[in-house]
């Protein structure tokens, strides 16, 4: 029986950029059913690098903030995995 990849919901027309491809890369694994990305907000810190962070506990799935520059955007995940099996999968995937 085939694996069946995520789903990406694609309901803004702006992404951090870089964003969508390890999104794209990280419905492909196992346990992620749905990835979702969010508002974008301006932060005071700099990130030079795009890097994701897991921030809160979400009913099925984790928020997660995808930080680089200036700008912040929430990506929420649907997953039955832990915090540290998507923590581990997010490190692989970056």
């Amino acid at each position: 029986m085939p694996v069946r990849k995520g789903r990406l919901v694609l309901n803004h027309s702006t992404h951090i950029p870089g964003l969508l491809t390890i999104l794209n890369k990280l419905i492909q694994y196992p346990g992620i059913q749905t990835v979702t990305p969010g508002v974008i907000s301006r932060v005071k810190g700099h990130a030079p690098h795009l890097r994701l962070r897991i921030s809160v506990p979400i009913r099925g799935g984790f928020k997660v903030l995808a930080r680089s520059g200036k700008t912040v955007q929430e990506v929420f995940i649907v997953t039955p995995l832990s915090q540290d099996g998507l923590s581990q999968l997010i490190a692989e995937v970056c």
